[in-house]
């Protein structure tokens, strides 16, 4: 068997065995300082990820390395409490191998979170945007042999973020009473915030927003056949000019995100008791 499937039935096999019967029918990655989410997943089971067999480990900012198994909107859902990232030094099957240990436990939704910097001038720090579409900057992490245990070789992407979720997520927000925007999320591999000129370049082919996690995540779970539904919170808005006061700060992006996570936590929530 495939190296990579054997480490990925393992870590799954860890994880079902503590969770007995509850079967996960969402997952949700929960970005940089967005984690407040998860203390509203009630009769919760915590496995940090240092002890499931193979598993990585989250070094980033605002990722506390957790899986949270529990209840939220009526339904049972798997929090990744931190994700795993490129700039971490990891192979990009190991930056997406919570989402086919997802799969493999029966997840049939994704919710993915990230903290994003605003290339488009019109959004502000602490919007909320549907993810609508995006552009890979990123090494694809369908690179290699294929895993045809868990989909084809070459998945269709042309609505890699679900229509109707978004739809719901509209719907939902409007009734909770705040905005919600939509917008093009860019990933690029980081761990540098990007120059003026490649801001700009981005914003150009069609950016809104910019960051380094969440599509690697999102072409793993669309091959796997999972909905995706994916949103960013706006922390800091991209700099276009070499101007020194407009330095990025990576606990500022921490503190931004956990003052919009209420709202986004709310969201999740009310869109996962819809499902």
């Amino acid at each position: 068997m495939d190296p990579r499937v054997e480490r990925i039935y393992s870590a799954s096999e860890y994880v079902e065995s503590v969770l007995g019967a509850r079967k996960p029918l969402v997952g949700i990655v929960l970005g940089s300082g967005l984690g407040r989410l998860a203390d509203q997943i009630t009769d919760p089971v915590v496995i940090p990820y240092a002890t499931i067999p193979d598993f990585p480990k989250s070094t980033a900012i605002g990722h506390k390395g957790n899986f949270i198994v529990g209840d939220l909107g009526g339904k049972c859902v798997i929090a990744m409490q931190g994700r795993f990232h490129g700039y971490e030094g990891y192979a990009m099957d190991t930056v997406t191998i919570g989402i086919r240990v997802m799969k493999t436990l029966g997840v049939q939704y994704l919710f993915v979170s990230n903290a994003a910097g605003a290339c488009n001038p019109d959004f502000e720090v602490g919007d909320l945007v549907i993810i609508r579409d995006h552009i890979n900057n990123m090494p694809n992490p369908l690179i290699g042999p294929n895993m045809e245990q868990f989909g084809p070789r070459f998945p269709d992407m042309t609505c890699a973020y679900d229509l109707e979720l978004q739809e719901l997520a509209v719907a939902k927000a409007a009734e909770l009473g705040f905005p919600v925007l939509k917008g093009v999320y860019l990933g690029s591999s980081g761990p540098t915030y990007e120059t003026p000129a490649e801001v700009r370049f981005y914003r150009a082919i069609g950016a809104d927003l910019l960051g380094m996690s969440t599509i690697p995540e999102v072409i793993v779970a669309r091959h796997c056949g999972i909905r995706v539904f994916g949103m960013s919170v706006v922390t800091n808005k991209a700099n276009t000019v070499n101007v020194e006061r407009n330095l990025n700060d990576g606990a500022d992006v921490v503190m931004q995100a956990d003052a919009a996570a209420m709202r986004m936590s709310s969201l999740f929530a009310t869109m996962i008791a819809a499902l």
